[in-house]
């Protein structure tokens, strides 16, 4: 099970769900404490912006990030659930939790795992660089950003609600 949220309900979600592996996207200057059950080296963090174009002074999402990324998730050993957080749990970790579901259910319909994003989320709008990044890292041929492209812009909150999105 993969659980997303906002790095204020971090701890909360990784003590509800006895997740075991954290991957924090956030920008590099931001203070993570990472929850005290999680060991460091199950501890993925990237620093990243939330923006989709290069920007002086800032981190764009790159594909070194993404080889880590995709590394990580695919030692993943799923005995206990993932947390994948960023700021406000809307942009980055929701691209980084579709990325996750694409990349260990490779044989699904990259629009049916889009849905299931947005039915599990409906302020999730994924970073769209984050999402490009991936689809080139798994050759899955533009499919990706088109489903993310297709399910839109998610409604409008500071914060995200925590929202969970099963492996099958």
């Amino acid at each position: 099970m993969i659980h997303v949220c906002s790095l204020s309900r971090l701890h909360e979600t990784v003590e509800r769900t006895g997740a075991r592996h954290v991957i924090t996207l956030i920008n590099g200057g931001t203070a993570v404490t990472r929850p005290n059950n999680v060991d460091p080296t199950h501890h993925l963090f990237l620093g990243i912006n939330d923006i989709v174009e290069e920007a002086e002074g800032l981190v764009a999402p790159g594909a070194a990030h993404m080889r880590d990324l995709l590394d990580f998730v695919t030692l993943w050993p799923r005995q206990a659930p993932l947390v994948i957080h960023c700021y406000a749990g809307i942009s980055r970790s929701t691209a980084a939790a579709y990325t996750t579901l694409c990349a260990l259910l490779p044989e699904k319909d990259e629009m049916d795992l889009a849905l299931r994003v947005r039915q599990a989320s409906p302020s999730a709008t994924p970073n769209a660089r984050i999402v490009a990044l991936a689809d080139t890292a798994l050759g899955r041929e533009g499919r990706m950003v088109k489903a993310i492209a297709a399910i839109g812009r998610g409604k409008d909150a500071f914060e995200g609600e925590p929202f969970a999105l099963q492996i099958d």
